[in-house]
C-alpha cells in the first residue's frame, strides 16, 4: 500500500442570504425579525485554549446554523481563538485568519503568526483564527475511510482504472452515509457566512482579513457576498476562482512541468555537489531512470519503500531547486545501496499547535477536502470515461504528474442534491494578492486568475520566489503587506520584488502547507 498523504483544503437565493447578518446586532425591532440574530448577538465564553498555550491565547466555541436557509434548524459548533492586540490605543480591529486546505485547523492560527508577523500589525489587529465548519474542533466530518482509502492520489493505469472508479465511489458513499445531509451544507460560502457571524459576535463591523491558498478562495468568496464588511484583505498564494475545483488541481501538474526543467538546469550547474548529472538533459535522464527503477523494485527511503508513481507525486518538490536536488540526490544513494549521506536534507521544520480536548475522527482532513471540494461546484464530470480519456491525454502533456491530477475523483459520485453553484467572484474590493512565482500549489498562473477576478485589488509577484506562503516568510512582499495593514494603502499598481537567489532561500515556517519531499507530506491548498 502506498503512503498516506494526507491534505494537509448553497441555497439558491445566495444573493439574499448574504444580506441576513446585518453589521452589527442591534437591538431594535429590525433585529428582532433577523432570523439570524440569536447567533449574532452570542456571548462568547472565552477561555485558556489548551494547557500547553500561553494564558493570552484565548478559545471559545460558538454555534451557527447548519443550513443557513433553515437557521431555526440544526446547529453546529464553530471552534474560535484569539490574541489580543498588544496596543488598546492603535488596535484598529481584527484580523481574522484561515491557513488553507480545505481541511486546515485555523484555531492555532494566531499562535503561529504572532511569531512571525511585525509589531506593528499586532499592535492594530486582535489575531483570530477559526476551524472552518466540518474541520478540527468545529463539528468535524468523518467518512470512516481505512487503509488506501485515504490516498487519492492515484496516477492512471488501464489495468488499475476500474478499480480506482471503484475507489471512489465508494470514498463518496462512505462519506454520504456517515454524513447524510451535512454534506452539502459544508461549503467554501457557508464557511464565508460563519465568517460573518464571527464578525458579528465579535462586535465589529468590518473584518480584516490574511487568508492562504485555499483561505484566498475563501477570502474572496467573503468579499463577494459581504463587500461592504471587508476591510482589509490579504490573499496570499491565491486560488484562481474560475478553476474551483478540478482545475485547480490539473494545474499542479500543468505548473510542475516548468518547475521540473528549471530544477534539471540548476541541479547541473551543480553538479559537483550533487553528482545528479553536469547537463539538463543528464539530471532529467537520472530522474526518469531513478523512476523506472522503482517500478521495477521499490526503493527502500528511510523506512519508506517507494515506488516510480511514489516519486512522480512528490512533484512539488521541484519548486525549490536545492530542496529537490537533496532529495534526489538521497533517493540514488539509496537505489545504489549506499547509506544516507551525513548532511541531511533540508527538511521543512515543523510547530507542534497546542493539545485540544475534543477528538477529531481520524480521516477528518481528507474527508474536509473532498466535502467541499465536491460540494463547492456542480462542475466535476460524473461519467468515470471523462477522467479516463483526460487522464491519457494529460500523462503525456505532463509526464511527472499529469494522470494523478486528471484521474477519477470521489466527487464523480458526490450526492449533489439542494448544494448551490459555485460562487463567480467579480468585485472591486480593495485587497492584496501575494504571490510566488515558484509556488507548489497554486502557481502563478493562478495568482493572475485571481488578481484578474478582483479589478480592485493590487498584486506583489515574488520573482524567483520559492515556498507555498510568502507573507510571515521573510519575503520581499512583507513590507508593502505590512503597510497595506497597517495603513490601508495599496501600491498605485501591481508590483513586482526579487527573491534570494535560487538554492540560497529559506525552508518556508509558514503553517501552510510546504513542498513535499518524496514521497509527499501534505497535499492541499
Amino acid at each position: 500500500m502506498r503512503n498516506r498523504r494526507t491534505v494537509t483544503t448553497f441555497l439558491a437565493a445566495g444573493a439574499v442570504a448574504a444580506t441576513l447578518v446585518p453589521a452589527l446586532a442591534p437591538a431594535t425591532a429590525a433585529a428582532a425579525e433577523n432570523p439570524l440574530r440569536q447567533y449574532l448577538q452570542q456571548k462568547p465564553t472565552w477561555k485558556r485554549c489548551a494547557k500547553d498555550s500561553p494564558a493570552t491565547f484565548q478559545c471559545a466555541t460558538i454555534k451557527v446554523p447548519l443550513d443557513y436557509g433553515r437557521p431555526g434548524g440544526k446547529k453546529i459548533d464553530l471552534a474560535i481563538s484569539r490574541l489580543r492586540s498588544s496596543s488598546t490605543a492603535e488596535r484598529r480591529g481584527v484580523l481574522l485568519t484561515n491557513p488553507g486546505g480545505p481541511g486546515g485547523e485555523g484555531v492555532s492560527m494566531p499562535l503561529f503568526l504572532a511569531s512571525e508577523l511585525p509589531a506593528s500589525v499586532k499592535k492594530a489587529y486582535d489575531l483570530v483564527g477559526f476551524d472552518p465548519r466540518g474541520i478540527g474542533q468545529s463539528s468535524p466530518v468523518g467518512c470512516g475511510l481505512t487503509g488506501d482509502e485515504w490516498n487519492w492520489e492515484r496516477p492512471y493505469k488501464a489495468k488499475t482504472f476500474a478499480k480506482d472508479v471503484k475507489w471512489a465511489r465508494t470514498f463518496a458513499e462512505k462519506c454520504g452515509a456517515k454524513q447524510g445531509d451535512r454534506l452539502r451544507h459544508m461549503t467554501t460560502r457557508n464557511t464565508a457566512r460563519d465568517m460573518d457571524v464571527i464578525r458579528a459576535v465579535l462586535g465589529e463591523k468590518k473584518i480584516s482579513y490574511l487568508g492562504y491558498s485555499y483561505g484566498t478562495y475563501l477570502g474572496a468568496v467573503y468579499t463577494q457576498m459581504f463587500p461592504r464588511r471587508a476591510d482589509r484583505f490579504v490573499l496570499d498564494s491565491a486560488i484562481d476562482p474560475k478553476r474551483v475545483w478540478r482545475g485547480m488541481i490539473q494545474v499542479w501538474a500543468e505548473g510542475a512541468e516548468p518547475a521540473f526543467a528549471r530544477w534539471t538546469e540548476w541541479t547541473a550547474q551543480h553538479d559537483a555537489e550533487f553528482g545528479l548529472g553536469a547537463t539538463p538533459d543528464a539530471v532529467r535522464k537520472t530522474f526518469w531512470d531513478l523512476v523506472a527503477r522503482a517500478d521495477r523494485k521499490p526503493i527502500e527511503l528511510d523506512g519508506t519503500s517507494l515506488t516510480g508513481d511514489d516519486i512522480r507525486a512528490g512533484r512539488a518538490v521541484f519548486f525549490s531547486v536545492r530542496y529537490a536536488a537533496e532529495q534526489i540526490a538521497e533517493l540514488k544513494r539509496a537505489a545504489a545501496g549506499k547509506p544516507p549521506a551525513t548532511r541531511k536534507p533540508g527538511t521543512p521544520p515543523r510547530r507542534v499547535p497546542p493539545s485540544f480536548a475534543r477528538a477529531v475522527p481520524e480521516d477528518n482532513s481528507v474527508a474536509a477536502f473532498w466535502t467541499v471540494l465536491c460540494a463547492d461546484t456542480r462542475a466535476w464530470p460524473r461519467d468515470p470515461d471523462q477522467y479516463r480519456r483526460d487522464a491519457i491525454r494529460d500523462k503525456a502533456r505532463y509526464p511527472l504528474y499529469g494522470d494523478f491530477a486528471s484521474n477519477i475523483m470521489p466527487c464523480a459520485f458526490w450526492k449533489k442534491s439542494g448544494s448551490e453553484p459555485a460562487t463567480v467572484i467579480d468585485n472591486k474590493v480593495r485587497a492584496l494578492v501575494l504571490q510566488n512565482e515558484w509556488d507548489s500549489q497554486t502557481p502563478l498562473t493562478s495568482g493572475v486568475g485571481l488578481r484578474r477576478a478582483m479589478k480592485g485589488s493590487r498584486m506583489v509577484t515574488v520573482a524567483g520566489g520559492e515556498g507555498h506562503g510568502v507573507y510571515g516568510a521573510k519575503s520581499c512582499a512583507d513590507k508593502t503587506a505590512t503597510a497595506y495593514l497597517t495603513t490601508g494603502r495599496l501600491p498605485a499598481k501591481d508590483l513586482t520584488c526579487r527573491a534570494a537567489p535560487a538554492g540560497k532561500q529559506a525552508m518556508n515556517r509558514l503553517p501552510v502547507p510546504t513542498p513535499p519531499g518524496i514521497p509527499g507530506l501534505r497535499q492541499g491548498f
